[in-house]
């Protein structure tokens, strides 16, 4: 009998976080101001991508882009609009 309460307090606790991780999922996809460009970034997959080659650009550690400083985004930023998605992935013709 204690193993089947303990077994719905784990389903339930389960039910009840499910919707939390959920949700931060989509905290994954901010918009950042970009005060110089006068515009906004998504920061999705493709963004983050695209991050990471800046950061091999710049020989720096992976950071999260969220933890940078304002000034280090918005020096991000400004490499980001001379490397436009054409630039960064290009895609395959067959």
């Amino acid at each position: 009998m204690k193993r089947l309460l303990f077994l719905g307090g784990f389903l339930l606790a389960a039910a009840l976080l499910a919707p939390v991780a959920i949700a931060d999922d989509d905290d994954h996809e901010k918009r950042y101001r970009d005060r110089e460009g006068h515009d906004y970034h998504v920061f999705n997959g493709r963004e983050d991508r695209a991050y990471r080659v800046y950061l091999g650009e710049q020989r720096r550690e992976y950071r999260e882009f969220r933890r940078m400083k304002r000034n280090e985004q918005q020096r991000y930023f400004r490499w980001r609009h001379e490397h436009p998605d054409t630039v960064l992935f290009k895609v395959e013709v067959r």
